[in-house]
């Protein structure tokens, strides 16, 4: 019995940024089932019609014949799957509009990294309430999307609720040069994908600053031990974090110049402050002060979270966070 037995084996992705493009381009490239990308913007549509790209997300990339771009929602009916690959914040809403095409057969996995801004909410306890759904998934990991849709190998990670629907799920979607490994903690995943954007743009403040090699190290290795404890406390599985969705997507999003989160902490180090630096579209930015609340309810020690937010939320510069963060109490590692 497959994921999508419940309805039929189409897929739809809805979303037609550059990871949801990057998404649609690798399952059509598969061959195992009919790929329908969702856009709200018709000029996506004529623009695939034309050259066979969306060059507005994925520039020069030519996505697989295969694959179908559509601005209809009701390509959403009998959808045996569904990825939700829009920014975290839209999740709510999109789930909300959506809620009347999605069959409640569908398996629907959100491809989104973050936690909601207002509640500090994961994002499956957010579209499960907005579908009237149980069992929504979550794709998280290292992959940038311009590697996926160039066919270069990525993986990364699908849990559900349970490891048989999640194997199921990671069957369906994975390709050639695209591959996920199954998962059943959905906290750890999730939380893996939103804290690491914050300790990414941590490492891009030590970048900017020109603080060295050695503390961007430091920083990932006790950043790691943060999202631990802040999975643990939320009922995850703290092991999580040393996979795909923690470490993983850490070191890719810390190290590389195409993580957009690493590229603001830049800005930031550089800058010396948050003053005159542009977050849109920065996932950690928001993520920050989210995580940083949270763990205070919840009595989680994160000091480098805590640092990143207040540097965002414009309560501490660069340099003063930093001396805080050295004169702390030398404990056990």
């Amino acid at each position: 019995m497959t994921a999508a037995s419940a309805q039929d084996n189409r897929i739809v992705v809805v979303g037609s940024g550059a990871f949801g493009t990057a998404l649609a381009a690798v399952a059509a490239a598969s061959g195992k089932a009919a790929v329908t990308l969702l856009t709200r913007r018709e000029s996506i549509v004529e623009d695939f019609k034309q050259t066979g790209r969306n060059d507005s997300a994925l520039p020069g990339i030519d996505l697989p014949e295969t694959l179908t771009v559509s601005d209809d929602p009701t390509v959403l009916e009998g959808a045996g799957i569904v990825l939700f690959a829009m920014p975290s914040q839209a999740q709510r809403e999109a789930a909300r509009s959506l809620h009347g095409f999605i069959g409640k057969g569908a398996d629907v996995v959100i491809c989104a990294k973050g936690m909601e801004r207002v509640s500090g909410r994961l994002l499956t306890d957010v579209v499960e309430e907005e579908l009237h759904l149980q069992n929504v998934a979550v794709l998280s990991g290292p992959g940038f999307a311009a590697d996926i849709a160039k066919g270069l190998p990525t993986a990364m990670v699908i849990a559900a609720n349970g490891i048989e629907r999640a194997s199921s799920l990671a069957e369906a979607l994975s390709g050639a040069t695209f591959r996920l490994y199954p998962s059943a903690d959905r906290i750890g995943v999730q939380l893996g994908g939103a804290l690491k954007n914050v300790l990414a743009i941590a490492c891009g403040i030590v970048e900017g600053a020109g603080l060295g090699d050695s503390a961007r190290a430091a920083l990932i290795s006790r950043g790691l031990a943060e999202m631990s404890r802040f999975v643990a406390a939320r009922g995850g599985e703290a092991d999580t974090v040393r996979g795909l969705s923690g470490l993983g997507d850490l070191v890719l999003t810390a190290t590389s110049h195409q993580s957009r989160n690493l590229r603001y902490g830049i800005a930031l180090g550089a800058s010396g402050s948050a003053k005159g630096q542009t977050r849109e579209l920065v996932e950690g930015a928001f993520a920050a002060s989210v995580a940083a609340d949270v763990a205070r309810q919840l009595g989680v020690d994160m000091p480098l979270t805590e640092a990143v937010a207040a540097i965002i939320d414009g309560k501490t510069d660069v340099k003063t966070a930093l001396e805080q963060l050295m004169s702390r109490p030398i404990t056990q590692e």
